[in-house]
């Protein structure tokens, strides 16, 4: 092996045995109870606020267990209309060299706070205040700031004598949780906390096994024909070479992932939404199809000298197993067929914008790429061991990889074209494909099990196609449904047999006429932030949004898909206002016309998630 990749090599595999070590540690932030028995306690339990208030002063006390911390300067009281709220005085703090806002003043084990209120008139006899805080869990956890408010009073006018004020007063003062306090935390919030902790080796566990379970999900899929041809057009691989060269593809898709992320968190630009436009897929599109021709074997269609040439030239290329080329090919997989967004991918670009840590952000971002690239790492590595060293079989074996580019090509032209046309396109491929696989003859006798396999691949992939194909002419629109045209169906049928209403928009200037609508009707409002070249878009309308049970929870809201596939100004907009990273992401709005934002959805969710998500968070 090379010195290059033994180099990689070995960096990989340090990589994966630090976060193997600390995958116990990471199911902290699995769908189960975020605070388990071991890990840190609940905001309320780790910080217990009490006061006192009398003559018009307010004292506020706070206690809290070993290894847990307050910062000074996030302490903050706020009052109503009829009352000023004097200057804030605290106890003595001590210094800390924090991760999180380097030298702050800090309170371990107890801290208190004072600060004197007046009425701005008459005395007024109660009054509710806004008292915010913040802290830390040394074990890495920083929690979001929390507000509580207190029933406070009576509260004197300016310079009024108040000795003789009633101590039932302070008796009767209560503490009352705000309703929109920081418990439940969104998963991408809790993400965002995780990284806020500044634990490098829980941040690097807990986002390695979040890509993990990302790599299971559709939008990495598209990968893997990609890494199996770069393969497949080796003229010898051995298993050695073949994991090489997925090292290399995997590498560079998490190093450009990385950085991608840490400009668009910086920068609040989607760097992956950027290259979604018309030319880029286009050519890449066609780079697919001239590979999917190498792997045929075959130039010889009617096409210019010109461009034969350039197309076997760049073929030739990717065949050698020339690690730069490799490095290409990695490169544009991670912006244009990569992960779609997800919440711990939305948490550490939240963290990114708001703290500017592109350090810590970043080695998140890449431990989460090198965990979504680990079944890449396995399919290449066993596609070397497996696939023939010569021979008809390599033959039929690259013509099976061709086949998948062009059903790659496909899919970088669904995002650019009308439905019907892909629909078309993917029923030609399939169609043409069964033919060579003998879909269509009759075997003869003698014929082995495998050629009979074959040819039931064959007819399932003919029946597909040729269901594609009538239902493009009976104005089916659906790649799940594709006869549903036949039987008077909708386009959005779905599994219980109903259509949710969606009211589609592209600019702030259409959503807010229906946001104005709803809050007079008294209406919840769901957005659902899509874009046609979101892969995970499509699975939440016909997987999640399909069930019925989530279709009766979402029966009285006003359901709006906010369609940012444009990337454009008023995408933008529209992504900077509700601080949308990128689809699918979901934001909510109550009855009284109030945003949400603590209870946005980023990514995929079941049903059965869903469901406990509007329950959770009371919406």
């Amino acid at each position: 092996m090379p010195r290059l990749s033994q180099r990689l090599l070995l960096t990989l595999m340090t990589v994966i045995s630090l976060c193997l070590s600390l995958t116990a540690q990471a199911s902290l932030f699995g769908k189960s109870n975020p605070f388990a028995n071991d890990g840190p306690l609940p905001v309320e339990e780790a910080y217990t606020l009490t006061h006192d208030f009398e003559n018009g002063e307010l004292k506020l006390f706070w206690s809290m267990p070993d290894s847990y911390y307050l910062y000074q300067n996030k302490i903050e009281v706020k009052g109503g209309d009829n009352v000023e709220v004097g200057p804030l005085t605290t106890s003595p703090s001590k210094e800390k060299d924090d991760p999180l806002f380097g030298r702050v003043q800090v309170y371990y084990t107890q801290a208190q706070a004072s600060v004197n209120l007046t009425a701005k008139g008459d005395s007024v006899s109660n009054t509710l205040l806004k008292v915010t805080y913040q802290g830390c869990w040394e074990g890495g956890i920083c929690y979001p700031p929390v507000t509580k408010e207190l029933s406070v009073g009576p509260v004197p006018p300016a310079g009024a004598m108040t000795a003789s004020m009633p101590a039932a007063a302070v008796e009767t003062a209560s503490v009352v949780p705000m309703a929109q306090a920081a418990v439940p935390v969104s998963e991408q919030g809790r993400f965002a906390a995780l990284l806020e902790g500044g634990n490098l080796a829980l941040i690097m566990g807990a986002f390695f096994v979040a890509g993990l379970a990302l790599s299971l999900t559709p939008c990495v899929f598209p990968m893997i024909p990609i890494l199996s041809s770069i393969i497949a057009g080796q003229k010898a691989v051995t298993t050695s070479k073949a994991f090489t060269l997925s090292l290399v593809y995997v590498l560079t898709v998490s190093v450009t992932y990385t950085i991608a992320g840490v400009l668009a968190g910086l920068s609040g630009e989607n760097l992956q939404a950027a290259f979604q436009n018309p030319w880029v897929l286009s050519s890449f599109a066609l780079i697919f199809v001239a590979l999917s021709f190498s792997m045929f074997g075959f130039y010889e269609l009617q096409l210019p000298n010109a461009i034969q040439s350039r197309l076997a030239a760049m073929s030739n290329r990717q065949q050698g197993g020339q690690y730069s080329s490799v490095v290409v090919m990695g490169f544009l997989s991670a912006l244009i067929v990569g992960p779609c967004m997800a919440a711990p991918l939305a948490g550490a670009l939240i963290f990114i914008g708001e703290r500017g840590d592109a350090v810590l952000g970043g080695a998140a971002l890449f431990s989460l790429s090198i965990g979504m690239g680990i079944p890449l790492l396995i399919v290449g590595a066993s596609a070397g061991k497996l696939l023939p060293k010569a021979g008809a079989w390599m033959d039929s074996v690259k013509a099976g990889f061709g086949v998948l580019l062009l059903l790659m090509a496909v899919y970088m032209l669904d995002r650019i074209v009308s439905t019907q046309v892909t629909m078309a396109l993917t029923a030609l491929v399939l169609i043409v494909s069964a033919v060579y696989m003998r879909a269509l003859d009759r075997l003869p006798e003698g014929d082995s099990g495998w050629q009979k396999l074959w040819k039931g691949f064959g007819l399932v992939m003919l029946v597909y196609g040729v269901a594609l194909m009538v239902g493009v002419f009976s104005g089916g629109r659906s790649m799940v449904y594709p006869l549903q045209g036949i039987g008077g169906g909708t386009v959005a049928m779905q599994s219980s047999g109903q259509v949710l209403p969606f009211n589609k928009v592209t600019s702030v200037s259409q959503l807010e006429p229906l946001l104005a609508q709803a809050k007079a009707n008294n209406q919840r409002v769901m957005l659902d932030f899509y874009a046609d070249w979101c892969v995970s878009c499509d699975e939440l309308e016909f997987v999640t949004f399909a069930d019925g049970r989530v279709q009766q929870a979402l029966s009285d809201y006003m359901l709006i898909k906010v369609d940012v596939t444009a990337n454009d100004d008023a995408s933008r907009e529209l992504n900077q206002r509700y601080d949308v990273i990128g689809p699918p992401s979901l934001v909510f709005y109550n009855t009284q016309g109030l945003e949400r934002s603590d209870a946005m959805i980023v990514g995929v969710v079941s049903a059965d998630e869903f469901l406990k998500h509007l329950t959770d968070f009371n919406i």
